[in-house]
């Protein structure tokens, strides 16, 4: 199935390709980097145990409503319209205290689905069917059931759930297109990423930019390279970019 939520940087043309390079044995599955979940949601259940994260804690709280209050989403947003002006409102009053956690996930789902290239700062102008996308919601939370959702920094949750069965599939930001996130992401903290997946009992299985800096990094592992076209690229500079990526893995 396919994620209910456009997202920069998403995996919908690779997910493919990664999980054909998923080990065959593992028990438990983690996304680090969760976003938008295109790998997540592939398939119906990728192990007995499987877990979502983002950093992202407006994200984190939209998947959470999805999967627990899917009916109260819907109806939170059955009525809205897409509008600049919806937008903008829905953008000042998102961080505002005493909104309810469903509020807030209505809102951001909002944000999300109307903005440019789910950039979540600019009016996307463009028509979509918010009502279909809505109905999907119920999908969504099915698939959901059995997941745990969390919302913690990544070297947090690789030192909590890493055991010599856990395979970990991590999408951190690209270095050096860390300006289009919005929780931020320095060269240390993609040292701290190196540092930290170098300690780990498990498997695990990286996408990145191709990069002369991520090469360095991770430097004598596994290394497969692909290329694709880059939406991201594309949006912003309004030319054809063909884009070369890694898939890292310490298996």
């Amino acid at each position: 199935m396919n994620s209910f939520i456009p997202w920069v940087g998403g995996k919908r043309l690779l997910r493919k390709t990664i999980i054909d390079m998923f080990p065959k044995d593992f028990d438990r599955y983690i996304e680090v980097f969760g976003g938008a979940g295109w790998v997540l949601f592939a398939k119906d259940k990728h192990a007995d145990l499987e877990i979502y994260n983002d950093y992202d804690g407006q994200l984190a709280n939209l998947f959470r409503c999805v999967k627990y209050h899917r009916d109260e989403v819907k109806k939170e947003i059955s009525c809205v319209l897409n509008s600049r002006e919806f937008f903008d409102d829905f953008k000042s009053q998102l961080d505002m205290r005493g909104l309810t956690d469903i509020q807030r996930a209505g809102r951001y789902f909002m944000i999300i689905k109307t903005s440019y290239g789910a950039d979540r700062k600019t009016f996307g102008g463009t028509k979509k069917n918010l009502m279909k996308s809505t109905d999907y919601l119920s999908e969504i939370s099915d698939r959901l059931n059995g997941v745990v959702i969390e919302n913690r920094d990544f070297e947090r949750i690789i030192k909590v759930h890493d055991r010599p069965n856990a395979l970990f599939y991590l999408d951190p930001p690209y270095h050096g297109t860390e300006k289009y996130y919005q929780t931020g992401f320095s060269d240390a903290d993609h040292i701290r990423l190196r540092d930290c997946l170098k300690e780990i009992k498990g498997k695990f299985i990286l996408s990145y930019n191709n990069d002369d800096f991520v090469r360095e990094l991770y430097q004598g592992l596994n290394m497969i390279e692909i290329s694709r076209r880059n939406s991201l690229l594309e949006r912003y500079d309004g030319k054809d970019k063909e884009y070369k990526e890694v898939i890292i893995t310490n298996y």
